[in-house]
């Protein structure tokens, strides 16, 4: 099994894969950010780490207090890790440890202006992926984005997710799959209504 702490040790690159991939989902954050100015947000992210994408987004925002975060994380060191930082800046992000695949773990943090799914999908079996993402509509706010990564190594299996969003009710704007590298990120906007969320079910468990 995988040491999830021991995981983000190559961010310690910033030419590695990861630390390329953090800074577009980053990126991603900004953007999104800067279309809506004056509102008061929310955000949750599954399988959250060390929350190093947002928090390394809001470290660097002066708007930052228009943000309210909450990281779900299985990892408690992971979840020490990131609620330390989070309180070094100063910011309403709270690291929970729970598991990102119940249901029931988000029932205090949705419905979400935006969605982080970064790192889930490439480690869930293609069924729980599908599963997931058909129940992303029960984690949005009306116009929710969601930011998602997935490897490309065969079988591909972006073709399919990307489909699987738009069933869901999902506009992609965005989709990234560089050429010298097997990860893919991808951004959908939620055009279809939410849906309440019930709590009681298991969306995905790590393989």
């Amino acid at each position: 099994m995988k040491d999830w702490y021991d995981w983000h040790q190559p961010y310690a690159d910033p030419q590695s894969p990861l630390s390329r991939r953090m800074r577009l989902v980053r990126q991603h954050i900004v953007d999104w950010l800067d279309e809506r100015p004056d509102q008061e947000l929310t955000v949750v992210s599954a399988c959250a780490g060390q929350g190093r994408d947002l928090l390394g987004v809001l470290a660097e925002r002066p708007d930052a207090a228009r943000v309210r975060a909450t990281l779900i994380e299985y990892d408690p060191r992971n979840v020490a890790v990131a609620q330390a930082e989070a309180a070094r800046l100063g910011v309403a992000v709270t690291a929970v440890c729970a598991d990102a695949g119940l249901l029931a773990s988000y029932a205090d943090a949705v419905p979400a202006d935006l969605v982080l799914f970064a790192g889930v999908f490439g480690n869930i079996g293609d069924d729980d992926v599908r599963r997931t993402v058909a129940a992303l509509p029960h984690l949005c706010a009306p116009g929710a984005t969601v930011v998602w990564t997935r490897t490309r190594r065969a079988p591909d299996l972006t073709p399919s997710i990307r489909a699987w969003f738009a069933e869901a009710g999902f506009t992609e704007t965005a989709f990234h799959a560089p050429d010298d590298v097997v990860f893919t990120v991808g951004v959908n906007r939620l055009t279809a209504a939410p849906r309440p969320l019930d709590p009681p079910g298991r969306l995905f468990s790590f393989t």
